[in-house]
């Protein structure tokens, strides 16, 4: 039986996910049948396979994230002049995505759908990386930072807080990101354990940032050690992989690795590296550091693997790995256009695997259309979490497609991301997409029918401007839909 959630659109009602159920049309256009028969709508709650939180059949969840890793900075992605057999590894024993996206082309604003399972624009002042030191770098987040409000704010319903709710053991090793004030720390969203950056960029060595401030957490508190920061976060996922017997966990393995500084695991200074440094700069990435940075990487990961392999656990745990937004110009997106920050298929389209034995086909490739926030509604269905009252998810759950061999579905897709002056808009409605780029008062609009061209190489709008015209107004509507209150 293959069970799928309706997908639905929220208002502002409740207390903590401040929402109301509507079934949203643009989310999915594929018809419901109200039915536990072949395809049926999944029913949370009891009627889950997991529902009963004691059950020892719960999975155990690892979600890998990688910083700025490009759509086609990886060996199983098309790249030649790098090695990573761990995640080649994933890909050969789980389900590659050609078709996934982050949620936005920054990294706040993937974290913040992710954790919330909900489209970031919902949060409000989370539409752009928040800038290192605590600053808001567009007019609502800018207001949020004067207040003290600019981060994840804990009226927010997280998956890790339901997931701590239905038993797991809920662990955070690498990238936070979502606000500076102790008052956002992960440990206040639902994590027990928390090891951390705090910001955008750090030292891979110091741990300091571009200002000098140290960013090195554990459970909001300073963390003071020493190491490459890669290895650190493997060091600590073995050590906790010891040690969890028989309850299921969620371990949040967030790496900085590829983004800026450029510093290979054999590159260390001596020192601090300084604020003007041509390290941090992300456009200009020596190749060969950028490299080594990815395989260190996945050096990581191996180490991850294969602490599941040895505690006997590979069988019952889902591995996710993901990237949160598309390559800098250091990277390769390859064979899309664009790169991080702007919302063409290189900033937001990302390399995407699924592992899970025995319930995801092994060595395949799916052409499913997916965003970051899915896989949130996958995590919350595996895990029999109970969503609160009124509370509602924005993402499809795709890994029960996966698992029902469910031919790949339409989906309607939204973004928009700002930053100063300048705003990004996208809205793809099966296999067309439209997008817009405004700064200040120029702005151009494309339309692009990403079936037969996915590098957006030859603009439809002036031969479809009806089509482009539809697609504005879906994008009006979802824009009406996601305000925040705050």
């Amino acid at each position: 039986m293959h069970r799928i959630r309706a997908l639905f659109s929220a208002e502002s009602a409740s207390a903590n996910c401040r929402s109301i159920v509507r079934i949203n049309p643009y989310y999915w256009r594929m018809p419901l049948i109200v039915s536990l028969g072949a395809l049926g709508v999944f029913i949370w709650g009891a009627r889950s396979a997991w529902a009963e939180v004691g059950s020892p059949q719960r999975p155990n969840i690892v979600f890998i994230l990688a910083d700025d890793l490009g759509y086609g900075d990886l060996p199983c992605y098309g790249r030649d002049d790098l090695s990573t057999p761990a995640i080649d590894r994933l890909a050969r024993e789980g389900v590659r995505f050609t078709q996934a996206y982050a949620n936005g082309p920054e990294c706040t604003p993937t974290r913040a759908a992710f954790l919330t399972g909900r489209y970031q624009q919902r949060i409000g002042g989370l539409e752009c990386a928040i800038g290192i030191g605590d600053v808001g770098r567009y007019d609502d987040a800018m207001r949020l930072a004067l207040a003290g409000k600019l981060g994840l704010p804990t009226e927010e319903t997280t998956i890790v807080s339901l997931l701590q709710n239905a038993g797991y053991d809920t662990v955070l090793f690498g990238k936070w990101h979502l606000g500076y004030a102790s008052k956002f720390s992960p440990q206040r969203h639902g994590f027990r354990l928390s090891r951390y950056c705090l910001g955008g960029g750090m030292d891979y060595f110091y741990y300091t940032d571009t200002l000098g401030i140290y960013n090195l957490y554990e459970n909001g508190e300073l963390l003071w050690t020493k190491g490459y920061f890669t290895d650190l976060l493997a060091d600590w996922a073995e050590a906790y992989l010891s040690t969890v017997g028989t309850r299921p966990f969620f371990l949040y393995l967030a790496f900085t690795a590829p983004h800026s500084p450029y510093q290979g695991p054999d590159d260390d200074p001596g020192h601090p590296l300084p604020g003007d440094s041509p390290l941090w700069d992300q456009g200009r990435s020596d190749p060969k550091v950028y490299c080594a940075m990815i395989e260190r990487m996945d050096k990581a990961i191996a180490r991850v693997l294969q602490s599941l392999d040895r505690h006997q656990l590979t069988d019952n745990t889902v591995v996710i790995f993901a990237s949160d937004n598309g390559g800098t110009r250091s990277g390769r997106n390859a064979p899309l256009s664009g790169y991080k920050g702007s919302t063409q298929e290189g900033g937001i389209r990302v390399p995407a695997i699924v592992r899970w034995p025995g319930h995801v086909p092994p060595g395949t490739t799916s052409d499913q259309v997916c965003i970051t926030m899915d896989f949130s509604a996958s995590i919350i269905r595996l895990s029999g979490a109970p969503l609160p009252r009124g509370c509602t998810l924005d993402g499809l759950d795709v890994i029960a497609l996966l698992e029902s061999g469910t031919p790949p579905v339409p989906r309607t897709l939204f973004w928009r991301a700002r930053r100063g002056d300048s705003t990004w808009w996208a809205v793809r409605d099966s296999d067309t997409k439209y997008w817009r780029h405004q700064k200040g008062e120029k702005m151009e609009e494309h339309l692009f029918d990403l079936a037969s061209d996915p590098s957006e190489s030859h603009d439809l709008l002036p031969a479809q401007p009806d089509r482009a015209a539809v697609l504005r107004k879906m994008l009006a509507r979802w824009e009406e839909q996601v305000k925040p209150r705050r």
